[in-house]
């Protein structure tokens, strides 16, 4: 039985906590700063909890000597603390971190590690690189490579036409910072919230933009080989103007305290989501202009007795897949390990990343959560 280090008990830590307590074969260690956000798991067997500050790389590497990995599901500003802990602790370490200066960081902190470093192992950045990879693949030569995805509510009833479905500060993140993509062949950085298009994908509208984070290490991979290369983030109509209003017009985009707690106290929360994954990649395939498209819809299903929310599904999914192929063996055990190096049939057939297999869509999970 491996012994892992999960960081952070929130929606997405718990999930993974779950996942890997519930396959058998591994016991954890779970961290939190605050004490009652483990609550629910002292005393849970193959689990033990450790309430401390996460602030110092050695503190924190001291407490996790020994285990096999540490799987990061901490808030992104923590992700360098956490990633020279687990190098000082000789462990393994995989995130789901989107923010592209902290994963700029652990690439470096890779360089002569005699362990596995795998940032952005969530859905975006993450399963969408491995599913646009696989496409890639495919062609002679590149044109076009588009990866969209978006955690929606599957009911929207505000003027948003959106639910806190993830982290406040990641969404918020992704909205402001800048995007890496390349635009007729050259590396840029574009801006978040522009670029806006519309879309529909099974008789439903949707809008998608720029935002930050989402290709991981793909810009770098395919710089010189591709025409243009994006990302974007799906919400339904009329999401974007709202925002850019509040980030630009009422310049909350410097005071993003302020906007979070706007959120949080008049958004409400939802189980009842979708994940999107849209990939469209255009190019050469024997000297004819062919495209193919990845496309995949995730709902929300019981994980260990317990709901979770699609994107707690896909997120905790995606991360627990490529640690349970490091664990087997599948991927290289030192250095830095790109999404793009992990195979979309070896991670599908794992019993993680089948949380990404197709599901019914009519599936409606109104009545589980009255009677809750």
């Amino acid at each position: 039985m491996r012994k892992v280090a999960v960081i952070g008990a929130g929606k997405i830590g718990s999930t993974v906590v779950d996942l890997l307590v519930g396959s058998g074969s591994y016991e954890v260690v779970l961290i939190d700063q605050a004490a009652d956000a483990l609550s629910d798991f002292v005393g849970r067997a193959q689990v033990s909890t450790v309430a401390m500050a996460i602030d110092d790389p050695q503190t924190l590497a001291d407490r996790i000597a020994g285990v096999f990995a540490v799987v990061n599901c901490a808030p992104f500003h923590l992700t360098t603390v956490v990633a020279r802990a687990a190098k000082a602790a000789g462990a393994h370490y995989l995130d789901l971190t989107e923010d592209v200066a902290a994963s700029r960081i652990v690439r470096d902190l890779a360089k002569g590690a005699t362990t596995a470093f795998i940032p952005q192992c969530g859905l975006a950045p993450g399963f969408i690189t491995i599913a646009a990879w696989d496409l890639i693949k495919h062609f002679d030569q590149l044109h076009d490579v588009r990866l969209r995805v978006g955690a929606l509510p599957r009911y929207p009833s505000n003027a948003l036409n959106y639910n806190l479905t993830w982290s406040t500060d990641g969404v918020i993140n992704e909205y402001c910072e800048p995007c890496e993509a390349i635009v007729d062949g050259a590396l840029r950085e574009t801006a978040a919230m522009e670029a806006c298009e519309e879309f529909a994908l099974d008789g439903v509208a949707y809008e998608a933009f720029n935002t930050s984070g989402g290709l991981g290490t793909l810009c770098m991979t395919l710089e010189g080989q591709v025409r243009n290369l994006n990302y974007k983030t799906i919400r339904y109509p009329g999401h974007a103007a709202i925002m850019k209003a509040l980030l630009n017009d009422l310049n909350l985009r410097n005071r993003r305290d302020v906007l979070k707690d706007i959120l949080e106290n008049s958004v409400p929360a939802t189980m009842q989501d979708v994940v999107i994954v849209f990939v469209t990649v255009s190019g050469l395939k024997e000297g004819r202009l062919m495209q193919e498209t990845y496309v995949n819809k995730v709902y929300a299903r019981e994980i260990g007795g317990e709901l979770r929310s699609a994107i707690q599904v896909t997120t905790a999914g995606a991360i627990c897949a490529v640690l349970d192929m490091l664990a087997a063996g599948d991927l290289p055990t030192e250095g830095f390990i790109r999404q793009e190096d992990i195979p979309l049939h070896a991670f599908l057939a794992n019993r993680f990343g089948r949380e990404y297999a197709p599901r019914n869509p009519g599936e409606d999970l109104s009545l589980r959560i009255a009677a809750e």
